[in-house]
């Protein structure tokens, strides 16, 4: 099974250099399979897809509103019970796990959420 595989919560985010509001962080989940991505946000599906991973990279491809059609790069650390993704939100893969002010990426760090 993957490394990936299972629900992940948001603990921390970032973009633009900021971190986002703990509020936020709080309601969101990414659930991974074995090839498809699902997020909710409170409970509610806010996203889903499929993706592909290779090496250290993902690659996510939005089958449903919002990113239909959509396709985000992203690195990505598994470090124990931590998922680090950083998402090239303008459709280049990020070279680091970082953010910066006007940078079209985002930080996301989870926790395995346990069964």
């Amino acid at each position: 099974m993957s490394p990936l595989a299972g629900t992940w919560e948001l603990i921390r985010a970032e973009q633009n250099g900021e971190t986002a509001p703990e509020l936020v962080a709080l309601h969101v989940e990414l659930e991974l399979t074995a090839d498809t991505y699902v997020v909710r946000f409170a409970g509610k599906v806010a996203d889903r897809g499929l993706f592909v991973t290779a090496a250290n990279g993902l690659t996510l491809t939005g089958t449903e509103d919002p990113n239909k059609g959509r396709t985000i790069p992203c690195v990505f650390q598994v470090v124990g019970d931590r998922l680090r993704v950083c998402y090239g939100l303008d459709g280049t893969a990020p070279t680091a796990f970082a953010t910066a002010a006007g940078s079209p990426h985002y930080l996301a760090t989870y926790r395995r959420k346990l069964p």
